[in-house]
Parts: structure tokens; C-alpha cells; sequence
């Protein structure tokens, strides 16, 4: 005698397939990708707004203004959004491991990510008083230093360079201006 036992079987396969899944939101189970479709479209929709509603014309800009780049930003992510959706509504789910080497029973690593936080917090307040080219290095050479490199002679060098070069071009070749803080006296 058999009671019961191919009921059991046969709800708990309904229960465990998507389309069996009771519910108002039953057929979403197990596509959390659509979050960040949900994300991807409310920030798409935030830039194009922005961007739409930004002041200047076009006698005054000229054909590629300041509206150019979110303008195709903004429908780059509705069209990943889009796109996203669609492959994960048929069907579509990437993979869990694939692209990198996780190993999931590892606990995360808290002080790099509390080290990291603090050099940029750093950075942060140290901008202004600084300027950008000092702030920038501590940015750079603190990262380095966070995420494991130890050269104590080739990093602040590099971090320096890298920080002055930026600076220079942003504040010399593209107008944008930086604050220069008291090395900029020097220099």
C-alpha cells in the first residue's frame, strides 16, 4: 500500500521548480538578477534626468556639450537593464564561481576593507588642506600598502608621480581645478 507517497513527491517537485512556486512573487524565485535590473533602470532613469535637465544650450556649447556623455550613459544602463531582464526572464542565470578563485569558507577580511575605508576617509579630509597632489599619493600609496605591497622605496614614489600627473592634467590640460595645497608654492 502506497499512501501518500507520490502526493508528497509530486508537491514537493511543484515546490521546488520556479513554476510550482506558490505566491504573488512564485515565478521570480531564484532570479535575484532582476534586482539589479531593478538597480540598473532606477539609476539609468536618475542619469537621463539629470542629464535632460542640465542648463546650456546648444549656441553656447556647441554640438557635444556637458550633456553628451549621461545623456549616453544613462541609455547604455536602461539598455544593459533591458537586456539583463530579458536574458534572465528566459532563463539565463550566471554562474555563482565562474570568473573568479573564491573560496567561500574563508570569512572576509575585514581589515583591508576597514584600511581601505580609513585611506580614502583620509583622503577625503585631507583634500583641501593639502591639496590633491599630496592627498592623491597618501591615496594611492596607502592602497598599495592595504592590499599587500611592501616596497617602501618604489610605492610613495609611484604614488607620487601618479598623483602629480593626474593633477596636471586635470587642472592644466582639461580646466579642471584642483586644489594645489602648499607643495604647489614649490613646484
Amino acid at each position: 500500500m502506497n499512501t501518500g507517497t507520490p502526493q508528497t513527491t509530486r508537491a514537493s517537485e511543484a515546490d521546488a521548480s520556479p513554476e510550482g512556486a506558490r505566491g504573488p512573487l512564485g515565478r521570480l524565485r531564484g532570479r535575484s538578477e532582476l534586482g539589479l535590473c531593478g538597480l540598473l533602470l532606477a539609476v539609468g532613469v536618475l542619469v537621463l534626468t539629470d542629464a535632460l535637465t542640465m542648463d546650456g544650450s546648444f549656441v553656447q556649447r556647441g554640438p557635444v556639450g556637458p550633456k553628451t556623455v549621461p545623456v549616453g550613459v544613462g541609455c547604455a544602463l536602461l539598455v544593459v537593464a533591458v537586456v539583463l531582464a530579458v536574458d534572465v526572464l528566459r532563463g539565463g542565470r550566471g554562474e555563482a564561481e565562474g570568473g573568479e578563485d573564491v573560496n567561500l569558507d574563508e570569512p572576509a577580511d575585514w581589515r583591508t576593507v576597514a584600511m581601505l575605508a580609513g585611506v580614502f576617509l583620509a583622503c577625503a579630509i585631507l583634500f583641501v588642506p593639502l591639496g590633491f597632489p599630496a592627498s592623491g599619493a597618501l591615496l594611492f600609496w596607502g592602497s598599495a600598502y592595504t592590499l599587500g605591497s611592501r616596497n617602501t622605496t618604489r610605492d610613495p614614489l609611484i604614488a607620487a608621480v601618479l598623483s602629480v600627473t593626474t593633477f596636471v592634467v586635470f587642472d592644466t590640460l582639461l580646466g579642471v581645478p584642483l586644489p594645489g595645497g602648499p607643495l604647489m608654492e614649490v613646484l
